[in-house]
């Protein structure tokens, strides 16, 4: 059940799951049972699912298969086709830098778990994905591999036989790293990239080369009917859940306001204000998120100078400082207690 402010996805891709679940014999009913889901009606291009409907059913995906790499299964499976008018926009494009341009665009159409940023420099074009809505860790990890794999997928049927090596660097250290080894193309790199998400790194030279099945009709209609669906969107309105999420899933150090203010298109004052208005400060959720991070880390047997490192302090007193202010203990005590 949806609960207050909750944001919808578009539920075809969980239609498509289920799908794939059924052909490789896993009970479905029991995945579903007691959850407000319709299987056929999911596949309808404008059903909707609440995130925290989609973020129980992946829960209850991972711990009945013990499987996390079924986002991954999904995502290789998804064709230009299965996005639609989107995905025969992409099709349309003249080059591949315009179809990249295209889904940084209007990705929330796809999903709006990610936002997507296009860009560009004498050497490679770059595509950044990056979380936009606060979601739990397995929901991250399916939504990464699907989005991951997809992008493998699509690129590949724009070029064909063109279809370059590229860089593919993960935020998350994917206890399935092994499959990526099926894109063929991709040279993957985990746990890399600071804030959580991925990044998508093609040639230069590949991204203005011609597309075999351009169409400027078709693509000035797709465009079109792309740009009314995008002004639909509504924002989520769940910054600050967002915010604690990126700090929970950085790696090598956290991010800052600003690098956050950043990714969303903002300045650091207006991510403030808009903290503020839902009743949190950057400051506080930041001291949140170190402590939990912290006593997970702690109760793992890690030592506080590996623990204030992977925080981003720059030596363990800083840390063990903040950690007594936060908590009224050292880190050591804490770790005796856990």
């Amino acid at each position: 059940m949806a609960t207050q402010g909750d944001r919808e996805l578009p539920a075809r891709y969980f239609g498509r799951l289920l799908e794939l679940l059924q052909a490789r014999r896993v009970r479905v009913d029991i995945l579903v049972d007691g959850l407000d889901i319709d299987a056929a009606r999911l596949l309808h291009p404008d059903a909707m699912i609440p995130l925290s409907l989609a973020e129980t059913l992946i829960q209850r995906l991972f711990d009945q298969t013990g499987r996390q790499d079924w986002g991954f299964e999904l995502g290789v499976r998804l064709r230009l086709t299965s996005h639609l008018i989107l995905g025969y926009g992409l099709l349309a494009s003249p080059t591949l830098g315009h179809a990249l341009q295209m889904l940084s665009r209007y990705f929330s159409m796809l999903t709006p778990t990610f936002r997507v940023q296009f860009r560009r420099d004498a050497q490679h074009g770059t595509l950044l994905l990056v979380p936009a809505l606060p979601m739990s860790h397995d929901c991250l990890v399916f939504h990464t591999d699907a989005i991951a794999s997809a992008v493998d997928t699509v690129v590949g049927e724009l070029l064909g036989d063109q279809m370059p090596h590229y860089d593919l660097d993960l935020a998350l250290d994917l206890p399935h790293r092994e499959r990526y080894a099926e894109l063929r193309h991709a040279r993957c790199r985990f746990g890399v990239g600071g804030m959580a998400g991925l990044r998508v790194r093609f040639p230069v030279a590949l991204v203005d080369a011609p597309l075999s099945l351009a169409d400027a009709g078709a693509l000035k209609v797709a465009e079109s009917r792309c740009e009314a669906t995008f002004r639909s969107v509504i924002a989520s309105g769940q910054v600050a859940g967002w915010v604690r999420m990126m700090l929970r899933e950085a790696n090598g150090g956290l991010p800052s306001l600003e690098e956050l203010a950043h990714t969303l298109n903002l300045s650091a004052r207006t991510l403030d204000r808009h903290l503020k208005a839902e009743g949190a400060g950057f400051r506080e959720l930041t001291s949140e998120v170190v402590v939990d991070r912290a006593r997970a880390l702690l109760a793992e047997g890690h030592s506080v100078t590996t623990v204030a490192y992977e925080l981003g302090y720059t030596d363990a007193s800083n840390f063990a400082r903040a950690f007594r202010r936060a908590t009224g203990r050292s880190p050591g005590a804490a770790a005796v207690t856990n």
